[in-house]
């Protein structure tokens, strides 16, 4: 029973796979980048299918660069190795926040992980000034930096929420 049940799983990956490749994207399961696309859905952009780059932008002007944090419920977003020191480290880390028109964090149903609950706004600068919180208190050279629910809540808007509550 089982067996045919992963077997129709793996068939409906590849024809995502297959489905995916026709619109450039050649890995779709990268990390992150389904819950990226769900966002984007969600929000009218266009996601950038590259890693090294913003994780989407404004469907009319590609100069209009957003980047995403997600988690599910009861989690954390976080921005993954982000530099402490040296400085210019520092600085490209941080420009990985400061490129950005927008940063969107997207807290998903634990119970339903592939459903946005609410999608939250926040301004790069009130997210660098709260990474260079973290970066200044962090005993590491290269940390990770999170970011509550709790904390978009307080920081940035609501700009999604789930029609449906639930």
């Amino acid at each position: 029973m089982s067996l045919d049940v992963y077997r129709r799983i793996v068939n409906l990956v590849l024809q995502a796979a297959e489905l995916a490749r026709t619109v450039g994207v050649h890995n779709i399961l990268q990390p992150g980048l389904v819950k990226e696309m769900i966002m984007a859905d969600h929000l009218g952009h266009q996601v950038i299918i590259t890693k090294r780059d913003a994780d989407a932008c404004d469907r009319e002007d590609p100069t209009i660069l957003y980047e995403y944090l997600s988690c599910k419920e009861g989690g954390c977003g976080q921005l993954d190795r982000m530099f402490k020191e040296p400085p210019n480290k520092r600085h490209e880390s941080l420009a990985r926040i400061r490129r950005n028109n927008k940063i969107f964090f997207a807290i998903f149903y634990a119970a339903e992980q592939t459903k946005a609950k609410v999608i939250y706004e926040i301004e790069p600068d009130v997210l660098v000034k709260e990474t260079e919180r973290q970066l200044d208190r962090s005993r590491n050279a290269i940390s990770h930096v999170g970011f509550s629910e709790g904390w978009a809540r307080s920081n940035g808007k609501v700009v999604y929420a789930d029609p449906g509550g639930g």
